[in-house]
């Protein structure tokens, strides 16, 4: 046998020796998904205990408890609260509806990923009895197979076993259509629409036959050109002087190039689609025609702009709702036809309102704020700011000032969590929170960093002194 060969048997025994230890690991980690699993399952039990105690009938002051709950968890592990209320609920469902499926995570047979989509789509099967045989037989699946396809033969097998027929299923799942904005990188953002089968598809096929249209005429447009173009070289051609005037241009040169459509389908169908959901009108429209329906209501966003960005010193800073970055562009483009700025100004010297003796804020604080915080101030939460109430830290009615120092964004989830449950805000000075829980642990909220610079003389940059 010689050196390579020796090599290569030695390297292929290394990939089965990194294969073990893989294996080892990926079970290790299945366990102590388990385990997680059964510590937020209890966690959801005692919030279940605390809610049968409540005399209300009030389903918001009767969910306290589990809102509260999931705060707590979820800012000891820097976790949105309602993904953690949803991490909850999914746990305990698993251990109290699932039990083999959590057996098989517990034993590492099966990943957590392989657990969540036998519990998914196992979720619609009602009956005990039914369920554990659906169990039964994906696990079978799932301890061989990869999540995706385990996922696909899981839904087969829960539609199998589902008693409701096709149409009552869809009647519910229609009621859970939504759109929803998902950010991305590169200032970027996708908008989801979750609806009935037959609608998507119609309007993807419409705006692909508009989009396939505008191809078209480009087509049109572009062999139009190149038949004048030829055209026009063939006159040339046959008056002499080798296709060009007394001073060797072509006679097409005069003609300048029409513009041209680069875009290919997949843009087109995007531009057409915001274009029409941005400047069209309802066809349904119940609202007071008078007024100017639907359709007069247009697009609104807020930006936060640097001042440096604002006049190309700097290309970065430019926020969208306080959650996603605004390419610069695009957010000088939005600052010259707005027709309304709001400018916040927090060095002293300006004279900017920082209190009144009232309890609602002056607008010129409501700016400030909201530049600020720039989201909802609890630990987690991206609601932008313009969408939130103005809590006052130090309750108004316990003395508590209408100050800046005094007051922040709370969305409405959780300015209600706090007036209805033992959490406590206090405020420090810059504007940073601390919130104590009910269990006695404490979080920090900073405002967002703001970080502006300035140009030096020397023609390089330098951060600002404010």
């Amino acid at each position: 046998m010689d050196a390579n060969e020796k090599r290569r048997r030695a390297e292929d025994k290394r990939a089965g020796l990194f294969a073990d230890e893989l294996i080892k690991l990926q079970r290790a980690e299945a366990k102590l998904a388990a385990k997680k699993a059964r510590l937020l399952a209890d966690a959801y039990a005692l919030t279940l205990e605390q809610r049968s105690r409540i005399g209300s009938v009030s389903s918001r002051e009767r969910d306290m408890p589990l809102r509260s709950m999931a705060l707590e968890l979820g800012m000891a592990v820097r976790v949105n609260d309602r993904s953690m209320q949803t991490q909850m609920h999914d746990a305990h469902e698993l251990v109290a509806l699932f039990p083999q499926t959590m057996e098989a995570l517990v034993e590492g047979r099966v990943t957590r990923a392989h657990a969540q989509v036998i519990q998914d789509a196992g979720r619609v099967i009602e009956d005990a009895t039914d369920r554990a045989a659906y169990e039964r037989i994906v696990l079978v699946e799932a301890e061989r197979q990869t999540v995706p396809r385990t996922k696909k033969y899981a839904i087969q097998r829960a539609a199998a076993m589902d008693p409701r027929p096709l149409q009552e299923r869809h009647d519910r799942a229609v009621r859970e259509r939504r759109v929803w904005v998902t950010d991305l990188d590169d200032a970027m953002s996708a908008l989801t629409i979750l609806g009935t089968n037959v609608y998507i598809h119609g309007a993807y096929n419409r705006l692909t036959g508009q989009g396939t249209t505008i191809k078209n005429v480009d087509w049109e447009k572009r062999r139009a050109y190149a038949a004048a173009q030829a055209e026009r070289e063939k006159a040339a051609d046959g008056s002499g002087g080798g296709g060009g005037g007394g001073d060797g241009t072509s006679a097409a040169d005069g003609d300048a190039e029409p513009w041209f459509d680069d875009r290919i389908l997949d843009e087109i169908r995007c531009d057409l689609a915001l274009d029409m959901l941005l400047t069209g009108s309802p066809v349904i429209d119940p609202t007071d025609p008078t007024t100017g329906g639907l359709g007069a209501i247009t697009a609104e966003v807020q930006i936060t702009l640097p001042i440096t960005t604002l006049t190309g010193v700097t290309g970065s800073g430019a926020e969208l709702n306080g959650v996603t970055p605004v390419d610069p562009e695009t957010a000088r483009r939005m600052a010259g036809t707005a027709r309304v700025w709001d400018r916040v100004m927090t060095d002293p010297i300006t004279g900017v309102v920082t209190a009144v003796d009232r309890y609602t804020p002056h607008p010129a604080q409501t700016r400030f704020l909201n530049a600020r915080d720039v989201t909802c101030r609890t630990p987690g939460c991206r609601r932008p700011a313009k969408h939130c109430d103005k809590d006052h830290s130090r309750d108004f009615a316990l003395g508590g000032p209408t100050s800046n120092d005094n007051l922040c964004n709370e969305c409405v989830r959780h300015h209600t969590l706090k007036h209805a449950t033992n959490w406590h805000v206090e405020q420090l000075p810059g504007g940073i929170l601390t919130f104590t829980s009910p269990g006695g642990k404490t979080y920090d909220s900073h405002p967002p960093s703001r970080v502006a610079f300035v140009p030096t003389d020397d023609g390089g940059l330098t951060v600002a002194p404010f």
